[in-house]
């Protein structure tokens, strides 16, 4: 009942899928169109919405979620996006690629079978161009990633950090957002999440689920979203940006003042949340 496929990985057994990707059937954008601004209005702009909407399924299981899978099953996850990201990178439409999981009712998903999203979009959106600008002015001035810096002193502090490992590093960040929101960067500078290593995606893949799994047990299985932060397509080499995950439990909601200040109230402090989440011991069969 689903569009073609545009990719399967078989189980192990050889006598299944494990991992399937599909066009979204309520896609957010069509590769279908030209990208074209039509200003017969005069004051306002319209743009078709050309690009690309994509679904990748993560278990054959209707009640698998990301969650409970193992470190295996986690990698055939990442090897999709990876292999999806670089296929669709090419489109000669696509700006900017972007990867994401809603889990739950309050993290925005309308379907119960665990599933992530890829979208291709033709323009870098405004405030994903004002992040970029930033870390660029950064390089300007100083030579050297922001993102590659703010690694190095979270790690100097030690104070927010949650998990280490040879190749990633996860903490809650200064002046977080929402509370319990995580960010897994890898120690290497690499703009591009494309060009991100076999190796590399082995130990995000273990990073990653021991992260939701302590997540979930430590909030009581909270609803999230999470989404990797990339690079636009035609900066994949650029040495101003670090791509990197960010994990945010929706434990609260922006309510009016968040929607009409930009300012964000936390109710709970990123040393702490570090700390909780850190000293939390999950059972062997988990690791």
């Amino acid at each position: 009942m689903t569009p073609p496929q545009t990719l399967l990985y078989q189980n192990q057994k050889g006598n299944g899928w494990q991992v399937r990707a599909f066009a979204n059937k309520f896609a957010a954008l069509s590769p279908d169109g030209r990208v074209t601004r039509d200003t017969k209005e005069g004051f306002f702009t319209n743009m078709k919405g050309v690009g690309d909407h994509e679904v990748i399924v993560e278990s054959p299981l209707h009640n698998r979620s990301l969650t409970s899978m193992g470190e295996d099953e986690v990698l055939k996850v990442l090897s999709a996006y990876h292999e999806r990201y670089n296929k669709l990178s090419k489109q000669p439409f696509a700006k900017l690629i972007i990867i994401f999981k809603n889990h739950g009712v309050m993290a925005g998903t309308s379907l119960e079978h665990s599933h992530s999203q890829l979208v291709v979009t033709p323009v870098v959106p405004k405030h994903i161009r004002l992040r970029h600008e930033v870390a660029i002015r950064y390089y300007d001035r100083s030579g050297r990633c922001l993102y590659s810096d703010l690694t190095e002193q979270e790690l100097k502090s030690g104070k927010r950090i949650v998990m280490e490992t040879e190749k990633f590093v996860t903490f809650h960040p200064f002046a977080s957002q929402r509370p319990f929101e995580t960010w897994i960067l890898p120690k290497k500078h690499q703009a591009s999440f494309g060009s991100v290593s076999t190796e590399d995606l082995g130990n995000l893949a273990h990073v990653l689920r021991i992260n939701l799994v302590k997540l979930y047990r430590g909030l009581n299985a909270p609803d999230f979203n999470y989404v990797i932060d990339t690079a636009p397509v035609g900066d994949e080499n650029e040495p101003y940006y670090t791509w990197h995950m960010r994990i945010i439990p929706r434990l609260t909601e922006a309510a009016g003042f968040e929607i009409g200040s930009g300012i964000y109230i936390n109710t709970a402090v990123p040393e702490e949340t570090a700390g909780f989440i850190r000293d939390l011991d999950i059972e062997p069969e988990a690791e």
